[in-house]
């Protein structure tokens, strides 16, 4: 008899394993990680100091790209000692340019004490869009009155 359930000598046990649910379950996780991972890389990164900043060390021969943004709202941009008036959306425009001819060069922010502190995440936002990696911001140090 040959049903089933007969264990006759002909048939060998199989060897393989069925990865098709392997499988579909790794396609899962990718369109998850897919859809989450942009979420996760949105904001602006900054770390900020745990104890009184000391002043960086230059060791770069090139001069920072300075960014100002002063109480009225107003940004400024200065290379070299050379200050000028510069509008949000040209801004990041102006930035790559100067990267594109001098990269490695850094950027720094300096905003007046009484800004929003929405606009400086919007300027910074803005430098990130236009391709600055790193961006340093400039404070002064506390006054020993």
């Amino acid at each position: 008899m040959n049903g089933p359930f007969n264990r006759g000598g002909s048939r060998k046990p199989m060897g393989e394993i069925n990865v098709v649910p392997f499988i579909d379950v790794m396609l899962v996780l990718l369109v998850i990680f897919m859809i989450t991972a942009p979420m996760l890389t949105q904001g602006v990164q900054v770390e900020l100091p745990q104890v009184t900043s000391e002043a960086i060390d230059s060791q770069e021969d090139n001069e920072p790209i300075i960014v100002s943004v002063d109480r009225e709202g107003g940004y400024y941009l200065s290379v070299g000692g050379e200050e000028m008036a510069v509008d949000l959306q040209e801004l990041g425009d102006r930035v790559l340019i100067l990267l594109d001819r001098q990269p490695g060069t850094p950027v720094m922010v300096r905003g007046d004490r009484y800004v929003p502190y929405g606009e400086v995440v919007t300027l910074m936002s803005t430098l990130q869009v236009a391709g600055v990696a790193n961006v340093g911001l400039i404070s002064e140090p506390p006054s020993r009155d």
